[in-house]
């Protein structure tokens, strides 16, 4: 209770409420870890109050089978299908939204009463600390009805809203089975293929490994997204739904899914606190999954809600050593999570200068924090035999509030921008984006039109420059969490530990 109120992470009544629903939980982590109280502190407060990093070496096994030869991504015929698969992200449906309430309140989440000293929540949404109401979460998806054909939706998560301190399970199944049930109501048979996020869970990041029994598992949880999302998943896939959170399906015939719990990679996760190796034996059902679809010819995507240079360090390097292992399989990685547009590279680990994946980081639908509502759209290679099932390119939409919210106004949901017309692109294949990177140091013109795109044409008052464009870039580059190696190339002048200091300042969800 001393750390929030110190620290000023809240005010009194919200730290005594985050106590309350966070206490048994973390109580009986740490008793079943093995932290000192420096450690308990350095965790809590920070380095300048202990050491703490108990998260030991640990590696996957990887097969003995050669890795297949390698070969460049071709660009697919003229006139080849394409599909266009719809990425939803960080919804954030907040029960309690109120249209002219207070977006400048002192909690962490506002927009949901009290007296504004200025103009109040605007109908559609608020730039502010504040998530969406109901009513402009299902105007998104009668939009999307409309703007149809897609041939699938990927959706990884994040239902409810910011307000942590106040949640109950009952809160988080009714936020699951109502977005739930709009999607099914106005997407109708479209194959929406959803990951779990972290604010599923209560208390939020608090995600169990299957070893853990009883009423403080996830068995609550999972048990009511399988039953919620039967329509769209097959029996082995709700099975391993049920018991971890992940699981993987056959998209259509040459490509295959894999949605991961990535709440299992999460520093926040303090039941990893246990033990951090492996959690739940994911990163080896994943190896396993896709030796398989190597084997059968299958292209991969993966899909999940943290992205993977936001993950814990051990857990992060093996993934990046599967992805390596497996480039010639993995077709596509699809993450969310910041909230913002962004993308994070992939390298060959002898060399780390061929580029050999790209992780998407797709804009969220919430306006948390001051955003416009927006949602993204992937054009892939396929589906037809033989296809690379890569992205060719993609589209970002937006809900401009500042126009949505004028008295007597219809929302209008418009195209922000397309990635290969913005950057020049001939494909948008992970060579395309490495250059975009280099391209970014010399081109302060360039930049600067991807920090307004990456925050949804809403960027922050305060510009990006010097040191934050070092350290941007510098994240565009990490696939990887920890790894100054693979910032080199861009002959960074800032410590490493400095830009990922300066850079972490900006992550909040």
């Amino acid at each position: 209770m001393s750390v929030c109120q110190n620290l000023h992470l809240a005010s009194p009544e919200v730290c005594e409420e985050i106590i309350q629903l966070f206490e048994h939980d973390m109580l009986t982590a740490w008793t079943r870890s093995i932290l000192r109280p420096s450690e308990i502190c350095g965790l809590l407060v920070g380095p300048h109050c202990g050491h703490w990093d108990i998260y030991s070496d640990w590696n996957v096994t990887l097969p003995s089978t050669p890795k297949p030869p390698v070969h460049p991504p071709v660009p697919p015929r003229p006139g080849a299908p394409t599909a266009r698969v719809l990425f939803l992200t960080d919804l954030h449906w907040d029960q309690a939204y109120l249209p002219g309430s207070d977006p400048a309140c002192s909690n962490p989440l506002c927009c949901r009463g009290g007296q504004p000293r200025g103009a109040g929540a605007g109908y559609w949404g608020t730039y502010g600390r504040c998530d969406l109401p109901l009513h402009t979460l299902e105007n998104l998806l009668q939009h999307l009805a409309a703007a149809g054909p897609f041939d699938a939706a990927y959706w990884t998560g994040d239902i409810p809203a910011h307000n942590v301190w106040q949640q109950s399970r009952r809160d988080q199944l009714h936020a699951l089975n109502t977005v739930t049930a709009l999607i099914q109501k106005y997407l109708g048979p479209l194959p929406v293929y959803p990951a779990v996020g972290n604010h599923e869970s209560v208390p939020v990041n608090a995600f169990p490994p299957p070893y853990v029994h009883g009423n403080q598992s996830s068995s609550w949880l999972y048990n009511a997204m399988a039953q919620a999302w039967r329509p769209w998943l097959p029996p082995e896939a709700l099975a391993t739904l049920r018991e971890g959170g992940f699981y993987t399906l056959r998209v259509w015939p040459g490509l295959r899914l894999v949605s991961l719990n990535m709440n299992f990679c999460s520093e926040a996760n303090f039941w990893l606190l246990i033990n951090s190796t492996d959690p739940a034996g994911q990163l080896q059902w994943l190896v396993k999954v896709l030796l398989e679809a190597e084997e059968s010819g299958e292209k991969v995507h993966i899909i999940g809600h943290i992205p993977p240079s936001h993950c814990m360090r051990n857990w992060g390097w093996n993934y990046y050593h599967i992805i390596n292992r497996f480039e010639s399989t993995v077709a596509g990685q699809f993450f969310g999570h910041t909230h913002v547009d962004e993308f994070e590279l992939f390298y060959d680990e002898e060399t780390l200068s061929r580029p050999l994946g790209v992780a998407f980081v797709a804009p969220s639908v919430t306006t948390f924090v001051s955003l416009n509502p927006g949602f993204r759209v992937y054009l892939l290679d396929g589906a037809y035999p033989g296809s690379s099932h890569m992205v060719l390119d993609h589209e970002t939409f937006i809900l401009n509030l500042t126009e949505a919210n004028v008295p007597g106004a219809v929302p209008r949901w418009q195209r922000l921008y397309g990635a290969r017309e913005t950057y020049g692109f001939s494909t948008a294949f992970p060579a395309d984006w490495d250059q975009l990177v280099r391209r970014f140091q010399a081109d302060e013109g360039l930049f600067q039109r991807f920090w307004y795109l990456m925050y949804k044409g809403h960027p922050p008052r305060q510009p990006c420059r010097d040191a934050c464009r070092k350290a941007l870039l510098c994240a565009l580059r990490t696939g990887r969490a920890g790894d100054p190696e693979l910032c080199r190339p861009l002959s960074q002048e800032l410590p490493f530990r400095e830009i990922q200091a300066r850079w972490r300042l900006r992550r909040f969800c």
